[in-house]
């Protein structure tokens, strides 16, 4: 038994419980899916995640409808045979794709081309869903919740860069050769060496379908 086990089993009876109370209005068996939620809670408590029982159950009570992963899109934008990597502040600086969590009113496509701007500057647009991965399945460390990664190969609208004044999530903004890479230290929640190293490959090669798990 690993953490990563224990938290994959803690999400699947969060899930449970939360749709369990979405539908049931059946008393006792609302009292049983509570129960479940609260042995989800007592699990990612035991793994040391840094928060409390009182703050996982205040987490998990906000989650509110049926359970389904929540997405994260990426901006994969290249140049010269260079990719585009922001620094995340709230990480120690360590580099990633420009991304976060989708917003609700905008398309994927238009969530990324916003993320982009926002962090880096460069205006962009998506051109390709080039991976739509399931975070677990990656070398990315546990999370409370379940998710799915998006990935847009991207491509520069304007050369120039536009400064917004509001970023306060990420820092500097570079461009680097694959071979760069392997030297940086990476923000492996956002995205690992292993998925870079593979957009290359697509950037390398167009025709490359799109990969998922």
């Amino acid at each position: 038994m690993t953490v990563p086990d224990i938290i994959d089993w803690a999400q699947r009876l969060q899930s449970i419980a939360q749709s369990g109370l979405t539908y049931s209005q059946l008393p006792f068996d609302r009292l049983r899916y509570e129960d479940v939620r609260e042995i989800a809670i007592e699990m990612l408590n035991s793994v040391g995640d840094g928060l409390t029982r009182d703050a996982l159950r205040a987490v998990f009570s906000e989650q509110q409808g049926h359970t389904t992963p929540k997405v994260d899109v990426r901006g994969v934008v290249f140049r010269d045979d260079k990719i585009l990597l922001v620094q995340e502040k709230m990480d120690d600086h360590r580099w990633t794709l420009p991304g976060g969590w989708a917003d609700v009113g905008e398309s994927g496509g238009e969530n990324v081309a916003r993320e982009i701007w926002e962090e880096t500057g460069y205006r962009a647009r998506a051109v390709k869903l080039i991976a739509a991965f399931d975070r677990n399945k990656h070398e990315h460390p546990p999370m409370l919740f379940h998710a799915y990664k998006l990935f847009f190969l991207c491509e520069l609208t304007q050369d120039e860069r536009e400064i917004d004044p509001r970023n306060v999530e990420t820092g500097d903004v570079g461009w680097f050769r694959a071979d760069e890479i392997a030297a940086l230290p990476l923000s492996i929640g956002r995205v690992t060496a292993a998925q870079i190293a593979r957009f290359f490959e697509h950037h390398a090669n167009p025709a490359l379908p799109t990969d998922f798990d």
